[in-house]
């Protein structure tokens, strides 16, 4: 059986095909257990646009001393709006040379963030001790293209634990599926639930989800988590979609989040 196993995976490599285990259920069985998001003292609120760019988030923004936003690009609807309430926002992008709108309380970075400081990229750990090292009560959100895994990893606990709430778009999720991809996606999620809780998941509609041995797995989803200390009750949260959610892609296709997630 060996040697037949080895001559399939020669001759699919020879066609630049590629052979792969697939990961156990149970491991992904117990991974989706622990992301299963809560109810908590703090309902949600939608901040941002109707579309891509707006989050759902905890009422839990009274005293956020700031908002950290890295993947600018060519939207910012939901900076915008924390502005409004009087909440600063760093902003960081090395694809664009400033904001899409002018906000006196916006300050940009042209840069991306990553796990080295250089002139194209910095550290998360770096730009909060270089913007708001005092302030234990930050808000955090990413979308940055697959980037989130290294700079999650990157960051110390001592940053990651400033940020109350954490809005953060996981790219590449189908990934779960395969042995490497799942340790690094769960690993991953193991480090931010030492200190957080899920509390909302959004699949994004730009890619329909992918479905093996009874998982459905949207491969882009939004994960909106609170820290702990914040949560004083919590219950199963069995209601999707939410009523606040809204599309990503308006002219695609759009999916509830599938039930096996919650």
């Amino acid at each position: 059986m060996g040697h037949l196993r080895n001559g399939i995976r020669k001759l699919l490599l020879d066609r630049q095909l590629l052979l792969a285990d697939v990961t156990d259920n149970n491991k992904i069985a117990q991974f989706l257990e622990s992301v299963r998001p809560i109810n908590t003292n703090h309902d949600l609120v939608r901040v941002g646009g109707v579309a891509d760019g707006g989050y759902l988030i905890p009422n839990d923004i009274e005293n956020i001393g700031a908002c950290f936003s890295p993947g600018v690009s060519t939207v910012a609807d939901f900076e915008n709006e924390l502005t409004q309430r009087g909440i600063r926002c760093y902003l960081a992008d090395y694809s664009v040379d400033k904001p899409p709108v002018d906000n006196p309380l916006f300050d940009f970075e042209k840069k991306y963030l990553g796990p080295k400081n250089n002139e194209i990229f910095m550290t998360l750990d770096t730009w909060v001790q270089l913007k708001a090292q005092t302030n234990d009560d930050l808000l955090l959100q990413m979308d940055i293209e697959e980037s989130e895994y290294s700079v999650i990893f990157d960051t110390s606990t001592e940053t990651l634990n400033k940020f109350r709430i954490l809005v953060i778009e996981f790219h590449g999720l189908e990934n779960l599926f395969n042995p490497m991809g799942f340790e690094l996606i769960n690993l991953t999620f193991t480090k931010l639930l030492n200190s957080f809780e899920v509390v909302h998941i959004h699949p994004n509609n730009c890619n329909q989800p992918i479905v093996s041995n009874g998982f459905s797995v949207p491969p882009v989803m939004e994960f909106t988590f609170l820290r702990k200390d914040r949560i004083t009750q919590r219950t199963r949260s069995l209601n999707f979609p939410h009523p606040l959610d809204k599309s990503n892609v308006a002219n695609k296709t759009d999916f509830p989040l599938p039930k096996c997630w919650y």
